[in-house]
């Protein structure tokens, strides 16, 4: 069985279930307090509900084949090197920022010069900016590619945004989607403090490379993912067209290239219930800012009974994030 982490409990819990089932991977799970679950549409995978925090661990450990997380708790969690890889990095929902924010009351603090100055002037003093966070590796890396070097990491598992008010420490860096919770406690990001930019992201272990049938049901799983993510904004348009011969059709369909589909038009004979000859069923796929445009193309060169459905699933030559797992060079003496 493919081991898949899902996140059982934060912001990303109900989201990756919606999309999941947006991708015909539905999960099943008994009830909230079963930490276990199923995919009836992929049956030889078992799904493990994990804090979001540890999920990232536990594919790098190899007690889970693969996981969906934040890019933001990949990155601080991983181990440099270690077994988890980055197969898709943005499933487009879960997008937030990890930012600097300072009491409102520093109006003088704007930006991340002046933070740095303000450290330098703590310095002189004789103690460092205290900075709270539940992301030392990446809050750490951050302030020294900027320059900021004389900074304590105070690392904290609570609510943070108190930090400040209750004295343990100046500033924070936390995770903001929206900034209501920021401001509702009186704190303000600054300028040029957006540490990452996240979003959910699917990851797994490099020992799936070594089991057969665990790399096809992730290629089954992975082929659903990016086909359904690819077709997002796409439409299918089919249209009859009357004309001498499909090659004519063809011709006047693709007298507007881009409006002609992603490849070109599919055109194949209709047999028509009143005897009339000549007519052709013309399906094309287009972005959806190109959706009336196209209808209105269609129109000139002859269509009706035009049909618009939203594309559900839109394969590729190949799967990308396959691919990335395949071809990821294998590691010597790693255990299936």
């Amino acid at each position: 069985m493919l081991r898949l982490a899902l996140p059982s409990d934060g912001e990303m819990a109900e989201p990756t279930l919606q999309f999941l089932r947006s991708c015909g991977l539905a999960v099943e799970r008994p009830s909230v307090r079963r930490y276990t679950g199923v995919i009836p549409s992929l049956p030889d995978v078992v799904v493990l509900f994990q804090r979001s925090g540890d999920i990232t661990a536990k594919v790098d450990e190899g007690s889970a084949d693969a996981g969906i997380v934040g890019l933001d708790r990949y990155f601080e969690y991983r181990v440099e090197g270690g077994d988890s890889l980055l197969l898709i990095d943005d499933l487009s929902y879960g997008r937030c920022e990890l930012v600097v924010a300072v009491p409102d009351a520093w109006m003088d603090v704007t930006s991340l010069a002046d933070l740095i100055d303000l450290s330098v002037e703590l310095r002189e003093k004789g103690r460092d900016l205290r900075v709270a966070t539940k992301y030392p590796r990446l809050v750490q890396r951050y302030f020294y590619e900027k320059g900021l070097n004389y900074f304590t990491l105070v690392k904290t598992s609570g609510a943070m945004e108190v930090a400040p008010a209750m004295g343990y420490a100046d500033i924070i860096a936390d995770i903001s989607a929206s900034g209501t919770t920021l401001r509702e406690n009186r704190l303000k990001s600054i300028d040029d403090g957006t540490v990452f930019r996240s979003q959910a992201c699917v990851v797994a272990n490099r020992r799936l490379q070594r089991d057969a049938e665990k790399l096809a049901t992730t290629k089954h799983l992975l082929e659903m993912v990016e086909a359904r993510m690819r077709a997002s904004g796409y439409y299918s348009i089919e249209a009859n067209i009357q004309g001498p011969s499909a090659e004519a059709v063809a011709r006047q369909v693709c007298a507007a290239p881009e409006l002609a589909g992603i490849q070109g038009p599919t055109i194949a004979p209709v047999y028509s219930k009143e005897g009339e000859e000549g007519w052709y069923s013309v399906t094309v796929v287009v972005q959806q800012d190109r959706l009336v445009d196209t209808v209105e193309h269609l129109r000139r060169v002859g269509a009706n009974s035009l049909a618009v459905v939203p594309a559900s699933y839109v394969f590729g030559q190949e799967c990308g994030a396959y691919r990335r797992l395949v071809e990821e060079p294998k590691r010597e003496g790693l255990s299936p």
